[in-house]
């Protein structure tokens, strides 16, 4: 097993905040990846969080050759062709030849596939929606600023709007 570099400890002053960004990015992870599979698990139990992660690229970057889709999922193309290989089997992918270069193969989502995406998304977000509703109203803006920021830093497309459900008098508006 290679060996890992030490993380270094900043000197900078400012650099112990950077390690409290950290520390409450990797807790807020641990929470969304908690809510990620109990979004997917109430969809498609035989699915794991990685080949989840590979529809969603595929959801929101659209068909791509193996070699990209293992770049966007920082994975070796072997490892990618055995994910879609399985997801192909279950009727979530499908192959097909790029009309543009009749020699790549282009992987894209079948409707199975940009079903289970769809459940799984919406009841990540109705429990992520539940989460925030306990928040305070100007946490819940400085989370939205800093969230973009991060995920404009991490190069992660933008989640699909949509329409908020109807509120009830009892509901939190944010």
């Amino acid at each position: 097993m290679p060996e890992r570099a030490p993380t270094p400890h900043p000197a900078d002053p400012q650099d112990g905040e950077a390690d409290e960004v950290v520390s409450a990015v990797l807790t807020a992870s641990r929470l969304l990846v908690a809510v990620s599979a109990r979004s997917l698990a109430s969809v498609e139990e035989t699915l794991t969080l990685p080949q989840f992660r590979m529809l969603v690229v595929l959801s929101t970057r659209g068909p791509m050759n193996i070699s990209r889709l293992g770049t966007h999922l920082d994975v070796i193309p072997s490892t990618a062709m055995r994910m879609v290989e399985r997801l192909t089997g279950a009727g979530m992918l499908e192959r097909e030849l790029n009309p543009r270069n009749r020699r790549e193969i282009l992987i894209r989502l079948t409707t199975e596939g940009r079903r289970v995406v769809d459940t799984a998304t919406d009841r990540r977000r109705a429990e992520i929606a539940r989460i925030v509703g306990g928040m305070p109203p100007a946490h819940r803006t400085a989370l939205v600023e800093a969230l973009r920021a991060f995920n404009e830093a991490g190069d992660e497309p933008p989640a699909a709007e949509q329409a908020a459900p109807a509120r009830t008098g009892t509901d939190m508006r944010w």
